[in-house]
């Protein structure tokens, strides 16, 4: 099974940021996850529309933005324009869900929806025409580094299952402490991208940590 590597440059080096960014590029990384992170949401902040646009100078990849703020509305232009391919928004914040991923599908971009450790994955249901991407949180969103939630793998096969019923071909997305241990289980229960910053930013070599991330997933030797 194709399987798409994204990098989350939460847990890479700011001060080398194009440098961190061509790294996994080397490795094969297949697109690159920025976290906007706004304080209030989750208990961090972090970046915003001008350093993806920055990002957006220094690679062809493309920017798989997530937005993890309150009001993802007033910022989805901003991100747009700055470059983002993807953005995927929270489902715990938006009230008018469905007019939110209308309006990020009529800026161009794939729309998706992020669903946080203790949301169940029925909460999408009435949602699967309108995303191109489901993105499972395998951690409580906020900090790179944490234990990867373990109940998250039956969570990706319970999110394939709806998805499947419904038919929809969305991606299944899984973010937080996914590493070689865990890469194929989740391949296996219907993930098909998996974003990784600490196993990949936090080794010497994030290049060859890119690539046996894939090699993880993909189940080779």
């Amino acid at each position: 099974m194709s399987v798409r590597i994204a990098p989350s440059i939460l847990s890479a080096d700011f001060a080398r940021l194009a440098d961190q960014v061509a790294i996994v590029e080397r490795g094969g990384a297949d697109q690159i996850h920025v976290d906007v992170m706004d304080g209030h949401f989750v208990p961090n902040i972090t970046i915003g529309p001008a350093v993806v646009s920055a990002l957006g100078r220094v690679t062809k990849l493309p920017l798989d933005v997530h937005l993890m703020i309150t009001d993802p509305d007033r910022y989805l232009e901003a991100f747009a324009d700055a470059g983002a391919g993807m953005i995927t928004v929270h489902l715990e914040v938006l009230p008018h869900l469905h007019r939110t991923l209308t309006r990020i599908r009529e800026l161009g971009k794939r729309a998706g929806v992020a669903i946080n450790p203790s949301t169940p994955v029925s909460a999408i249901a009435e949602v699967t025409s309108q995303i191109d991407h489901l993105l499972i949180m395998s951690v409580n969103p906020g900090f790179g580094g944490q234990r990867f939630i373990s109940r998250s793998v039956d969570k990706v096969g319970e999110a394939r299952a709806l998805l499947s019923r419904a038919g929809s071909r969305a991606a299944i997305e899984v973010d937080g402490g996914v590493d070689a241990s865990n890469a194929r289980q989740l391949v296996n229960a219907g993930a098909t991208m998996l974003v990784a910053g600490a196993s990949i930013y936090g080794t010497p070599d994030p290049a060859e940590a890119t690539r046996a991330l894939r090699r993880a997933a993909e189940g080779a030797q």
